[in-house]
């Protein structure tokens, strides 16, 4: 209780003000009870303009016992799931008294529907598996066509969110086909039938989009489209998905899964086909840009042609202007070539005075090698050698004699003097003694 409020002493017979009375028993709820939670039938629901929710909390049991309840904003907005009246819901919270009447209220600070908590928690634990597979990231979603020919559409035959779809489609987008794959949409077989309708639209891959529709209910009800084979199927299917399952506050994780979640199936199907209003209004816009560009165009081939036209109405002119030129260019042209045959005739005339230097000079050393070479040849001539009293000795076949081996006593040799030749015989064979150490 705050300082500030002075409660007064029974003991002494003094009244209560009306406040100070309404703020001890407030005081006192909140002691006894604290945050409590409470379970009952939803009755009067009503969303003000705040975001703040009103309703009565009625005993599901069929007795009188209401109690009146409020939710805010900030814990409204969490909510996952659309509450309405008659359903049976759990709320935890706390109580208060609304001093200005003085009425007990129930602030909610968390709602879900009763009996829902445990398939809930499959809900959570299944959609944080796919999660961690990656089936929910968001790089994976491709877009949608923007001008779809053909709209593939998977949900029940009998279901309302079919009429929906074909209603929008036929006022958005006459010119789209619709080609409507039936399945299932609720209980048990559900998740195999609506399995085997998109196997057989990615089979026959004849729609640009599918779109995976279905009314709002309750999480029972649309628990077909939490079931994993559901999600995967989705998640792998060839053609793009746009989800429109439930209401707009319902969340599926085939929703998750798609390329493109829609709040309802309405909704789906003016995502996934533009307004045919739109189209043709950009299309004129369209029409009209062409047509003023081209038109643009032949303006300026107008002024161009004018203009070329202007310019070919003065032949003359500019005939003696072209004459003057190829007079210029003629004469530029002599003066280049004589002053070209003035330069080319100075070089030659250098180049001959050049010529016979050159040639010495490159001669010069050339011949006094040559008669170096000349000198060493004519000293290496036998005749020289034999000049300084040597013989050229051979055998009988001509053969030079250079060592002592091949002779005996008796052996006929020739031998070549300076001035002539003489046949001897050898008499005796002495070799010489081998030469003694390095």
């Amino acid at each position: 209780m705050p300082e500030s409020v002075r409660l007064p002493d029974a003991s002494v017979g003094l009244a209560w003000s009306v406040s100070a009375l309404l703020l001890a028993l407030s005081d006192a709820m909140s002691a006894r009870f604290g945050a409590i939670t409470v379970q009952g039938e939803l009755s009067g629901w009503s969303r003000a303009s705040s975001g703040h929710a009103y309703f009565t909390l009625k005993d599901a049991s069929g007795e009188a016992a209401a109690l009146r309840c409020v939710i805010f904003r900030r814990a409204a907005s969490l909510l996952d799931f659309g509450p309405a009246d008659g359903q049976r819901v759990e709320l935890r919270g706390r109580l208060a008294l609304y001093e200005p009447r003085g009425d007990l209220q129930f602030v909610v600070e968390a709602m879900r529907r009763q009996g829902a908590g445990s398939l809930y928690e499959q809900f959570l634990r299944l959609r944080a598996r796919l999660e961690a597979a990656g089936l929910f990231d968001p790089a994976r979603r491709r877009a949608i066509a923007m001008h779809p020919r053909n709209l593939g559409v998977v949900t029940s035959l009998g279901a309302a969110a079919l009429r929906d779809v074909l209603t929008a489609l036929g006022r958005r987008a006459p010119q789209v086909r619709v080609v409507v794959y039936p399945c299932l949409v609720q209980g048990a077989e559900a998740p195999a039938s609506i399995v085997r309708a998109l196997q057989q639209v990615a089979e026959r891959s004849e729609v640009d989009t599918v779109l995976l529709v279905r009314g709002g209910g309750s999480l029972e009800d649309l628990w077909a489209f939490n079931d994993e084979r559901v999600v995967r199927a989705v998640a792998s299917s060839p053609i793009p998905v746009v989800c429109g399952v439930g209401h707009e506050t319902d969340v599926t994780l085939a929703d998750l899964a798609a390329d493109l979640r829609a709040p309802t199936p309405t909704a789906a199907a003016e995502l996934a086909a533009p307004l045919r209003t739109e189209l043709l209004q950009r299309l004129a816009a369209l029409q009209r840009q062409l047509a003023q560009g081209a038109q643009r165009g032949l303006d300026r081939q107008a002024q161009r042609l004018d203009l070329l036209a202007r310019r070919a109405g003065q032949p003359a002119a500019r005939l003696a202007t072209q004459a003057e030129r190829l007079r210029g260019l003629a004469r530029r042209l002599r003066q280049s070539v004589a002053a070209r045959g003035r330069l080319e005739r100075q070089r030659q005339g250098a180049l001959a005075q050049r010529m016979p230097l050159a040639a010495d000079r490159r001669l010069a050393p050339q011949a006094a090698r040559l008669d170096a070479l000349a000198l060493r040849l004519q000293a290496a001539h036998p005749q020289h050698v034999l000049r300084r009293g040597y013989a050229w000795l051979s055998d009988d076949s001509g053969k030079p004699l250079t060592s002592v081996a091949g002779l005996h006593a008796g052996s006929t040799v020739r031998a070549v003097l300076q001035d002539g030749r003489a046949r001897a015989q050898v008499l005796d064979v002495e070799p010489a003694a081998p030469p003694i150490g390095p």
